[in-house]
């Protein structure tokens, strides 16, 4: 157990791990959002219900039909179940699916139409934000293979990677100038760049342990990135 001094003033800097980037939690809900489980089309009848693949519709009635509950964020956003994406093809792929669902395309149909547009957008926007960036997308993959990573606490992270959490958010506090805060920025992007590729090499390796550790460590420095960007205001 490592606490004491460092403890302290790892909760007066708001540097405990935390969600991600103030996000709501990475479970994409997706029974609260389904609507039916009926293999049946809610408005004709026919073969329909949560639809996969891109079949958002029924094919008998083209009513929308509500979201697929089984299906997760890559699925949704055709990518591979992998921590590495192409982020091009997952913008393309957000765009095509919002001109497909979002609600303002959806206006002058039915109340019930209206509410499963409501909730696919919803969930696209989700699946989006979530792939796209690489602590979000780690802590989600990492999910889906069942392991979680305990907020509020750093017993599993050793005392050397603490201390340097505590030098770099000290030197940020004393930092009078833009130039000195662009520096301790530039300092901490490399970190994240090289625990993003560690991150990867442990999920092509199906490390678990390995991710897990890596994404805490990300998740310390994600919260030293918001206080960098809360010390750039009082400087402009």
């Amino acid at each position: 157990m490592w606490g004491g001094r460092t403890g302290a003033l790892l909760r007066v800097w708001g540097l405990w791990p935390a969600g991600v980037l103030g996000r709501r939690p990475l479970s994409c809900n997706a029974a609260s959002l389904a609507g039916s489980n009926s293999p049946q089309c809610w408005n004709c009848g026919g073969p329909g219900g949560p639809m996969r693949g891109d079949g958002f519709f029924c094919p008998q009635c083209r009513a929308l039909q509500p979201p697929d509950p089984t299906r997760d964020y890559f699925s949704l956003m055709d990518c591979n179940r992998a921590f590495r994406v192409d982020t091009a093809k997952l913008q393309t792929r957000y765009q095509d699916l919002q001109r497909l669902v979002h609600p303002d395309f959806f206006s002058q149909r039915s109340q019930t139409e209206k509410d499963f547009s409501e909730k696919h957008s919803t969930l696209v926007n989700d699946a989006y934000k979530t792939l796209l960036a690489p602590l979000s997308r780690g802590l989600y993959l990492l999910k889906l293979h069942g392991v979680e990573i305990p907020e509020g606490t750093d017993y599993e992270m050793d005392r050397q990677f603490l201390m340097e959490i505590m030098e770099i958010n000290e030197k940020l506090a004393e930092a009078q100038s833009e130039a000195a805060v662009k520096e301790i920025e530039s300092v901490v992007r490399a970190k994240q760049n090289e625990l993003t590729d560690n991150v990867s090499r442990a999920f092509e390796q199906d490390d678990m342990e390995k991710a897990k550790e890596m994404l805490t460590k990300m998740r310390y420095f994600s919260n030293v990135e918001e206080n960098i960007k809360l010390k750039k205001i009082p400087l402009q």
